[in-house]
């Protein structure tokens, strides 16, 4: 495979990755107890997982604001730990915290104290592991293609 190849696939995957971002989208859901599909440990990172499996109650909803949230709701702080009786709600935002920070900490939703995570991306309130990180992106970048553009014009 030739060096031009190789830039074009790598360029064509990188534009991929950030065209699945411009529209932003938030998973959206809410389950009680240990069987619902909308609890930690979430399952679901892509719309493909969501089309495979019918009757969920799991999907990815367009936001405008570009945050999403994740809600923890018990009926007492105790009950944290425990997965009965703790809802969990994935929704979109209709907008984010007035600082812009992602974070999660207690706050108060719907006149209720409730454990609230805080994110601004495609998707990004799903299962913790799966949080996109543009580190290994922008890593990518600053080594691959200074090597490849020197290759292209020494050929």
């Amino acid at each position: 495979m030739s060096n031009k190849s190789i830039l074009i696939i790598l360029l064509v995957s990188i534009l991929i990755n950030f065209s699945d971002s411009v529209v932003k989208r938030c998973f959206s859901c809410r389950s009680r107890g240990d069987l619902g599909s909308c609890k930690d440990r979430f399952k679901y990172t892509n719309l493909t997982q969501i089309s495979l499996e019918s009757g969920i109650g799991v999907e990815a909803v367009p936001c405008a604001s570009g945050w999403c949230g994740k809600i923890i709701e018990t009926r007492n702080s105790d009950a944290k730990e425990q997965e009965f009786d703790t809802a969990t709600q994935r929704t979109c935002l209709q907008r984010g915290p007035s600082d812009g920070e992602e974070r999660c900490d207690d706050t108060m939703w719907e006149y209720k104290k409730v454990f609230m995570c805080f994110c601004h991306g495609d998707l990004c309130n799903n299962a913790p592991a799966a949080f996109k990180s543009f580190n290994f992106y922008i890593l990518a970048l600053t080594l691959v293609i200074p090597i490849l553009l020197a290759q292209l014009l020494n050929s």
